[in-house]
């Protein structure tokens, strides 16, 4: 098996982990489902290593967040709700680091 479509598996493995967790989880909206997926995306594209590297602006444009305000409240609410592990880097030219929780 080539190392893409490890990758499908995987991420359709995790994405599957996190529907199953949060269709009990009245706290999780459209937006975070949406934001949750680019994030898998954008994790998948950069060769799934244990922890991905983005900016919000990256996010933003394919979850068709247009305020940062509410892009770093959903981010910030899938970290405490423990959904992925999110660490903001607070300088524009370095990235944000995110891993996903497998378990």
């Amino acid at each position: 098996m080539d190392m893409q479509s490890s990758l499908k598996i995987v991420s359709g493995d995790i994405l599957s982990r996190f529907l199953d967790k949060v269709s009990d989880d009245p706290r999780i909206c459209i937006a975070h489902l949406g934001l949750f997926a680019v994030l898998l995306k954008k994790w998948s594209e950069q060769g799934g290593e244990e922890t991905l590297k983005i900016f919000a602006a990256q996010a933003m444009v394919y979850a068709k967040i247009s305020s940062s305000n509410t892009y770093h409240r959903l981010i910030r609410e899938l970290n405490e709700y423990g959904y992925l592990v999110y660490e903001p880097s607070f300088y524009k030219r370095k990235a944000s680091l995110i891993r996903f929780i497998m378990d």
